[in-house]
């Protein structure tokens, strides 16, 4: 076997060990993944990763991404494996289209707060409307996030809901 296919390897196993390790605090949420899950997602980083042309080194997001997620009320047993691996290919997709402006930390903690509470636990719609706007602003020069380590900042830029209530005071202004 060459070196490089036996570093690989060991990575790899590494990986999947560190993801395994995290059960240890999911598990108190009712989440644990088996190893096979585990390789599952290591091999779905190593493909985001390619998708994107991004290289990582170390850890990687993946056990951190985990802890982040594992005690939101929309993830269970059931889909734990599937919305892990959709959130870790939105996160590499963000991390290009934000010109990794932003941490990995403000990214992760924007895209929590967003998935529990504007996305319900919709990842298409955290990726498709939540961090599409976001990432708009990041490119245009918005930089307000890293005062508040991403947090409340959809509130900012959430133009629909803008325009919601202002229809809705318009409404009620013109009943009374």
């Amino acid at each position: 076997m060459e070196e490089k296919e036996w570093m690989a390897l060991v990575f790899g196993q590494n990986q999947i060990q560190a993801v395994v390790g995290m059960n240890r605090k999911t598990e108190k949420f009712g989440l644990a993944l088996t190893e096979s899950e585990a390789q599952q997602l290591v091999s779905l980083r190593r493909d985001n990763l390619r998708e994107q042309q991004r290289v990582e080194f170390g850890e990687g997001i993946l056990p951190k991404l985990i802890d982040t997620f594992c005690d939101s009320s929309y993830i269970d047993q059931n889909n734990y494996v599937q919305i892990i691996a959709r959130l870790q290919e939105i996160f590499y997709l963000y991390k290009n289209e934000m010109l990794d402006e932003i941490t990995d930390d403000e990214l992760l903690e924007f895209m929590r707060e967003q998935f529990d509470t504007v996305c319900f636990g919709d990842p298409d719609y955290l990726e498709e409307t939540c961090l599409d706007i976001f990432a708009q602003a990041i490119r245009a020069g918005y930089r307000g996030y890293q005062e508040t380590g991403g947090r409340g900042e959809f509130k900012k830029m959430d133009i629909v809901r803008r325009w919601d209530r202002e229809v809705f005071l318009q409404a009620l202004s013109d009943l009374m």
